[in-house]
C-alpha cells in the first residue's frame, strides 16, 4: 500500500559549444549554476539524473539515451544560457517523459553601465526558451516554463517543489491496486467506468473483487482482532445518542461490534490484496450476509481512508481515483456531494453518507447509529464529521463524451456554522462565485455526481498533475 517514491527527476542544461573558446571560464560558471539546482532538488526529496550540461547536437542524442535508460518521471531543462533548438529537441525525444523548461537567470537585474558580452552570456537564460517553445509546439511535445531567478526565496522554487509533489501522486497513482467491491449503484449513469480506460490513461491497476473476498474475512474475524478494532473506534470517534432525526438509533453492543467485526475484515482485504483504494457498493437481498457486511462498511471505510487508502461508496471509481491523488498531495480527500446551496450566508453544504477522511476532520468525528441508510438497504454505523475549516479544493474526476478522462477542481473556503447531525459528512463551503453562479459553472463542465474534497488551495499542484497524467483539467 501507499506506493510513493521519490520523484526521478532527469536534469540537462544547454550551451553553445562556440561560446566555450571565446569566453574563459564561462562553461564553468555556468555548470555550477546548474550543480545548485540538481542540490536544490535532491533537498526536496528528488532522486536526480544528471546528465550535465549538452552544448551540441550530437552531445544532445547522447543525454537523451542516458535519461531514457534511467527511466526518469520527468525532464527538466535547465536554459543556462542561448542554445539552438536543435541541441534541445533530440533530448526529450528520446527520453518520452513530460518536460519542464527551467528559465532561471543568476540575478533579479543587471548592472547596465558595465555589462560585457561574457557577463550577458552568463545571464541570458530566457534567450533561447521561446524559440525552444516554438520547436517543442511543432514537434507535439507538451511542455511547460517555470521562469524566475537562481536566488533563495525565488517563487520558482516552491514551482519546482510544486512539480515534486505532482510526481509523487501521479506516480503513486500509476502503481496503485483498486480494489472494485460490488458493482456501482444501479443508474447512476455518470459513475459507470471503463476498466480498460482507467488503467489505459492513469496506469493505476482496478482490482475486480467479489463480495464474498470482504464476506469471508469479516466471518473469520478473531474476537481479539474485533476487541482491538473496537477499541480504536472508541479513541477515534464520540459515539452519539439517539438525537432528533427519526433513522437515528442506539449504538446497541450488537451494532457497534459488527462495524468492529467489518472494520477488521476491511483491514484483511486491503492487505491480502495489496490495496491502495476501495470502491465499492452491494445492495444485499432481504438482509443477507452480503446486505450486512455493506451495511457496517462506513466506519471502517474512515479508518481506511485516514491511513491513505480511500475509500468510495455507490462505486464510484474515478471519484476514488481523485481522492487517492488529493491524499498523495497532502491534502486529505473526503467523499463528497452537493446537499444543498445556501442563498442568503452564500455557500454550499456539502457532504455524503459515507466514509470521510477522518485526517482532515475540523474536530473529533463523531459515530452515529441509523436505522436505514437512505437509498440504500441495511442499517448500522455511520460517521459525522466536517472539514477543517479554511482554505479547501474539490476535485472530480468525469469523462468526456470521447472517453476522456477530465478533472474538474475548484478552490474554496471551510466556514464556521451549523451542519446536519444525521449521521453524514457535511461542511459549509464558500465559494468566490456566488452559489447558483458557481453550481451553474461547475455543472457546465460535465462532472459527476461526487467529488474528493481536501484542504489547502491545490489548483496550482493540480495543473501540475494533470499535465504530466496528460488529462484535461477544468478550473471553476
Amino acid at each position: 500500500m501507499s506506493r510513493i517514491l521519490p520523484p526521478r527527476v532527469g536534469v540537462f542544461g544547454i550551451g553553445l559549444a562556440a561560446y566555450w573558446s571565446q569566453f574563459e571560464g564561462l562553461r564553468e560558471r555556468l555548470e555550477g549554476y546548474q550543480r545548485h539546482v540538481e542540490a536544490r532538488l535532491v533537498e526536496a526529496g528528488a532522486e536526480v539524473v544528471s546528465a550535465g550540461l549538452v552544448d551540441t547536437a550530437p552531445a544532445a542524442r547522447e543525454a537523451g539515451l542516458k535519461l531514457a535508460s534511467e527511466r526518469v518521471d520527468l525532464v527538466l531543462l535547465y536554459a543556462a544560457t542561448y542554445a539552438t533548438s536543435s541541441q534541445v529537441l533530440p533530448v526529450v525525444q528520446a527520453v518520452g517523459a513530460p518536460v519542464v523548461i527551467l528559465n532561471l537567470q543568476p540575478t533579479r537585474t543587471l548592472d547596465y553601465e558595465s555589462m560585457t558580452t561574457a557577463e550577458w552570456l552568463a545571464n541570458c537564460s530566457a534567450c533561447c526558451v521561446p524559440e525552444i517553445a516554438g520547436a517543442f509546439t511543432r514537434a507535439r511535445i507538451t511542455y511547460r516554463t517555470v521562469t524566475g531567478t537562481l536566488l533563495d526565496g525565488d517563487p520558482a522554487w516552491a514551482a519546482l517543489a510544486e512539480w515534486l509533489d505532482a510526481i509523487r501522486a501521479v506516480g503513486s497513482l500509476r502503481s496503485a491496486r483498486i480494489g472494485f467491491l460490488g458493482h456501482t449503484y444501479p443508474g447512476m449513469l455518470d459513475l459507470y467506468s471503463d476498466f480498460t480506460q482507467v488503467h489505459a490513461q492513469t496506469g493505476a491497476h482496478v482490482e475486480v473483487l467479489e463480495i464474498d473476498d470482504l464476506a469471508a474475512r469479516v466471518e473469520s474475524a478473531g474476537a481479539e482482532e474485533v476487541a482491538n478494532k473496537g477499541e480504536e473506534i472508541r479513541a477515534t470517534f464520540d459515539l452519539a445518542e439517539v438525537g432528533l432525526d427519526p433513522v437515528a438509533a442506539e449504538i446497541t453492543p450488537e451494532v457497534f461490534e459488527w462495524s468492529s467485526r467489518v472494520a477488521v475484515g476491511l483491514d484483511s482485504l486491503v492487505a491480502d490484496f495489496d490495496l491502495d483504494g476501495l470502491t465499492y457498493y452491494y445492495r444485499g437481498v432481504d438482509g443477507n450476509l452480503a446486505e450486512q457486511v455493506v451495511a457496517g462498511l462506513i466506519v471502517g471505510n474512515s479508518l481506511l481512508t485516514a491511513r491513505g487508502v480511500p475509500a468510495a461508496g455507490e462505486g464510484d471509481l474515478k471519484t476514488n481515483i481523485a481522492m487517492l491523488l488529493l491524499d498523495r498531495l497532502g491534502a486529505g480527500g473526503s467523499y463528497t456531494e452537493f446537499y444543498a446551496l445556501d442563498f442568503d450566508e452564500g455557500f454550499i453544504l456539502m457532504g455524503h453518507d459515507g466514509p470521510g477522511h477522518l485526517g482532515i476532520a475540523a474536530e473529533r468525528p463523531v459515530a452515529r447509529a441509523l436505522q436505514l441508510y437512505h437509498g440504500k438497504s441495511g442499517a448500522g454505523l455511520s460517521i459525522e464529521m466536517k472539514v477543517r475549516l479554511g482554505p479547501v479544493t474539490i476535485l472530480g474526476l468525469t469523462q468526456t463524451a470521447e472517453g476522456a478522462l477530465k478533472l474538474v477542481a475548484a478552490e474554496g473556503e471551510s466556514i464556521a456554522g451549523p451542519t446536519f447531525r444525521i449521521g453524514n459528512t457535511n461542511s459549509r463551503i464558500r465559494f468566490p462565485a456566488a452559489p447558483a453562479a458557481f453550481f451553474d459553472a461547475w455543472c457546465a463542465e460535465g462532472p459527476t455526481h461526487h467529488v474528493a474534497l481536501g484542504v489547502g488551495h491545490q489548483v496550482s499542484r493540480i495543473r501540475k498533475v494533470a499535465h504530466l497524467l496528460g488529462l484535461e483539467l477544468a478550473v471553476v
